[in-house]
């Protein structure tokens, strides 16, 4: 298990810019990592109401539950439990809650844990960079007939951090403009495509 404070700044990206940080930082296709990121709430979104977020995410043969907790506009603190194939496939099946620790934070929300059903995927091609003390995220997702870019910029100091992504993004000429979570950008596409 481990549980820490995630600091990050996140802008949305066109094709084009995506293509181009590619380009400028010399990425190579083997730097390129794929990630599915598995979406799991009730049916009367307990996980959302709290400003909350449950995942497994997959990548190689390596998976993870995660419940990320809002701490303010730029932290969550983050509560990650290792799992099998065999457990993972049971909790996306609906077949209980195999991660003990994400359980035990769900537990204290009172979050009726035999609710909780996979609502769907989205995958992420993934390219992580060490810059300026902290690590730059280049992400392309799909997901729901949906593409969407950003970049990240992760830190562990909030204000040194911001500072270094506003430069980040002035050097290269892009506008700051606000990016929604994955999950948020997932559920809204899922909403849509019901309505």
């Amino acid at each position: 298990m481990s549980q820490h404070i995630e600091i990050e700044f996140k802008n949305m990206l066109t094709k084009a810019q995506y293509e181009q940080m590619l380009a400028d930082f010399n990425i190579q296709p083997e730097q390129i990592i794929r990630q599915a990121n598995h979406y799991i709430d009730t049916p009367t979104q307990h996980l959302k109401n709290i400003k909350s977020a449950l995942r497994i995410r997959e990548f190689g043969n390596h998976i993870e539950c995660t419940l990320k907790e809002k701490a303010s506009e730029h932290q969550h603190l983050e509560t990650t439990d290792m799992l099998t194939r065999e457990q993972a496939d049971r909790m996306l099946a609906g077949n209980g809650i195999e991660a003990p620790h994400v359980m035990g934070r769900l537990v204290l929300f009172d979050i009726p844990l035999n609710d909780l059903q996979h609502y769907g995927t989205l995958t992420t091609d993934r390219v992580e960079l060490p810059y300026e003390g902290g690590l730059l995220v280049f992400d392309h997702s799909f997901y729901l007939h949906c593409d969407d870019y950003e970049v990240e910029y992760e830190t562990n100091d909030e204000t040194y951090g911001k500072t270094v992504f506003l430069q980040f993004l002035q050097r290269y000429n892009i506008e700051p403009q606000t990016a929604p979570k994955k999950i948020v950008r997932f559920m809204t596409a899922l909403n849509n495509q019901k309505s």
